[in-house]
């Protein structure tokens, strides 16, 4: 599967890897989306799921360029160098939009999300009971998380550990938004946001050869609730790939239908006519996060008027869909090459 890769495979599986890290980003869209629509999906779930007992058994006896092959190395560097990339760039572009057009991005994202939906559907075709059941029970779980009330912060590191088990989700559940979970579980702020400005400060400070940071009480919890954070993410990533390519494997069409059902109840989460609530403190004031944002609490939702804004809003639904249809059309164009 690697040796056969062109340069243009390569290139193309890093853009991906880049829309992949953006989808993870926003609250209430899943970076699994982006892998089933580009056609990548089974292949992720399959390489992620080779992280096990005989990988690190290859990797502690020093044989290194087996290890790389057999965790299909060079398809997992290139997608998560693009997402890493993406996190530094993309996504920060992403937050500008999200900040000064927030109307549009969103319903540029529910027109992707619709155009997904229509894709994955379009070739599925073993529809029965069981299927149909499993895309109902899909559409209810998303409506449900779509409307849960959040949670207060919670910094218990056992707490802290299933949060990034349950994170990790938006990138191998598509229609499973893993940031939007978090906000759910009341600590988005503080893995997404405090704990990441608390490493970027601590790498800061190393290299202008300041240690004072040790003996920062605040600082050092929150590099321990990050590093907790991160390996609850890795433990959940290798978990969901294996679990999901058993059943991938044995319950294929029931799984698709489900991750149906899971994309329609997402389109909750990303209705692009909502107001944000922010948190306040007993006096009302806002509370703000290490950054100095107001931190997010939950969406009003609302039918919007019929006016300039409203049309452009539909317009940008439109062009969304139009992406997911270019991307399915090129998927076609450059399979047919390839056969």
């Amino acid at each position: 599967m690697q040796s056969t890769r062109t340069f243009k495979d390569k290139l193309f599986l890093v853009i991906k890897g880049l829309a992949m890290g953006a989808a993870n980003k926003v609250p209430g869209v899943s970076g699994g989306v982006v892998a089933f629509v580009a056609g990548f999906y089974e292949e992720f779930i399959y390489s992620l799921q080779k992280v096990n007992k005989t990988a690190f058994k290859l990797l502690f006896n020093g044989r290194f360029k087996s290890f790389y092959n057999y965790i299909n190395g060079r398809f997992l560097t290139l997608l998560l160098f693009g997402m890493l990339v993406s996190y530094f760039s993309v996504s920060k572009i992403l937050d500008y939009f999200l900040e000064h057009y927030q109307l549009f991005v969103w319903s540029l994202f529910f027109g992707m999300i619709i155009g997904s939906i229509y894709y994955i559907n379009k070739d599925f075709k073993d529809w029965n009971y069981k299927t149909i059941l499993s895309l109902i029970v899909g559409i209810a779980l998303g409506i449900g998380i779509s409307f849960l009330d959040p949670a207060k912060e919670n910094d218990n590191l056992w707490f802290v550990f299933f949060c990034g088990i349950i994170s990790v989700s938006g990138m191998t559940l598509p229609g499973f938004s893993g940031s939007f979970i978090l906000i759910l579980l009341g600590n988005y702020v503080l893995l997404l946001v405090d704990s990441v400005n608390a490493l970027y400060d601590t790498f800061s400070e190393i290299f202008s050869g300041n240690f004072e940071f040790v003996h920062d009480a605040n600082r050092i919890r929150m590099l321990k609730v990050l590093g907790v954070f991160t390996l609850g993410s890795v433990t959940g990533l290798v978990t969901f790939s294996h679990i999901l390519n058993y059943i991938l494997k044995h319950y294929k069409s029931i799984t698709t239908a489900t991750i149906i059902g899971f994309i329609i109840g997402s389109l909750g989460v990303v209705w692009p006519w909502k107001e944000v609530v922010y948190k306040q403190n007993a006096s009302g004031d806002f509370i703000l996060d290490s950054t100095g944002q107001k931190i997010i609490e939950n969406y009003t939702r609302f039918i919007p008027e019929l006016n300039n804004e409203t049309y452009i809003a539909i317009l940008f639904v439109l062009i969304g869909i139009l992406i997911v249809l270019a991307l399915e059309w090129y998927g076609q164009k450059t399979r047919k090459i390839n056969a």
